[in-house]
């Protein structure tokens, strides 16, 4: 819908598309949706389902035995967007390397996203 031709809307590390495949093939489900919300101190803050299907709608990406399914409505904020897992002693999480934030909030929860450019 947004995206630019020949080009995958977001990217996956290797570890991030590691762990999408592995949680799908437990889960039995079609792909890991992301999107974006209204919540947080920044203002909006992402979205992640594992679902069991794939709305027509969405933007597919796939990578690795991975599916990453962009929300219609969250497809013009991720554009370029690296999504990464980290793994530590504590914690592991998904990270989002969005360029098109323009800061986040102090706890990393939500973020802010640049203005659109007056045409």
């Amino acid at each position: 819908m947004f995206g630019i031709p020949g080009k995958a809307a977001v990217t996956l590390t290797p570890q991030a598309a590691k762990q999408i495949a592995r949680l799908m093939a437990r889960d039995g489900s079609q792909g890991l949706r992301i999107g974006v919300k209204k919540g947080g101190c920044a203002g909006m803050e992402y979205t992640m389902d594992y679902v069991s299907e794939v709305n027509p709608l969405d933007e597919v990406v796939e990578q690795d035995g991975a599916r990453v399914l962009i929300a219609p409505m969250a497809q013009m904020f991720l554009i370029g967007t690296e999504i990464d897992y980290e793994s530590a002693l504590l914690e592991s999480k998904f990270t989002f390397r969005n360029p098109n934030v323009a800061e986040a909030c102090g706890c990393g929860e939500s973020i802010k996203f640049k203005d659109a450019p007056a045409a």
